[in-house]
């Protein structure tokens, strides 16, 4: 299945919902270019709504890390949310959760993007 990518506001937070596989090839590219467009409309406050994602292979996992430092240059913030199990046991076994704020609640995770105003560049 390829990936398919929607976003929607949640005040300044853009959640990026997620479905499908997270792999090497065209689903991986494809995040990597959501992302850096989110970035060049100003859009640095990132959720990641990983509740439809099946699988993550380590090509996958590289593209998470890649869009967690391309925000962080930007002065943001990204988040996950909602990973499967197997996702999660993934992060956890190459030591990778300890980059990320991985989130259950959306609510939750909205609100805890921090609240400050953005520079105007």
């Amino acid at each position: 299945m390829n990936m398919s990518i929607t976003t929607r506001e949640a005040g300044e937070v853009t959640i990026v919902d997620l479905r499908g596989r997270l792999v090497v090839g065209a689903e991986g590219a494809a995040l990597r270019r959501h992302v850096r467009d989110l970035l060049h409309d100003g859009k640095n406050k990132l959720l990641l709504n990983a509740s439809q994602v099946e699988f993550i292979d380590s090509s996958g996992l590289g593209e998470l890390v890649t869009a967690l430092t391309s925000v962080q240059k930007q002065g943001g913030e990204l988040k996950l949310l909602n990973l499967a199990k197997k996702s999660y046991d993934l992060l956890r076994i190459t030591k990778l959760h300890t980059l990320f704020e991985i989130m259950d609640d959306e609510a939750s995770a909205v609100k805890s993007f921090s609240h400050s105003n953005e520079v105007t560049r």
